[in-house]
């Protein structure tokens, strides 16, 4: 990522598309209090630098029949760099994985996995997950609920 130092400027507008990633240019440059043209300069340039990485949808996980988000604490056998690859690739294969992290700690991965129902989780942790080259161990949690679930990182404004 380049050093880029953002300003107050910059920070609203990566606020703003934070919020809302579909706001057209000109709504954009209107809320941070500059012309169009310069605020796409900016955009790209943010986007460049690696500040704004990507630009999604957030889709309804329920209303697509992922009715269920298991959160599991995955342990290997192996620490070494290679065997930590090789998990994270798989990690990359498996599309019901929608999040990864390596920990620190008893836990060496923390997955966050949605599946139709308890029995498609079932299927993947059996066919896949366990089964996987150097897995020890994997402890699952299942989700009632989000009570907060907000994406991206405060700005500071």
């Amino acid at each position: 990522m380049s050093r880029v130092k953002l300003d107050k400027i910059d920070r609203k507008i990566i606020d703003n598309l934070q919020k809302n990633g579909r706001m057209s240019n000109v709504s954009l440059a209107k809320e941070v209090g500059i012309s169009a043209p310069p605020c796409l300069r900016r955009v790209r340039v943010l986007e460049k630098a690696g500040f704004i990485k990507s630009y999604h949808a957030r889709l309804d996980h329920k209303a697509l029949g992922y009715g269920v988000t298991i959160f599991s604490m995955v342990k290997l056998n192996s620490h070494t760099d290679v065997d930590l690859k090789k998990f994270e690739e798989s990690c990359s294969q498996w599309d019901c994985v929608r999040e990864c992290w390596m920990l620190t700690g008893d836990t060496d991965f923390l997955l966050k996995i949605v599946a139709r129902d308890w029995d498609d989780y079932q299927g993947f942790l059996t066919n896949q997950l366990i089964a996987a080259v150097n897995v020890s161990s994997v402890k699952s949690s299942l989700s009632i609920r989000a009570s907060k679930d907000v994406p991206g990182i405060p700005v500071d404004l």
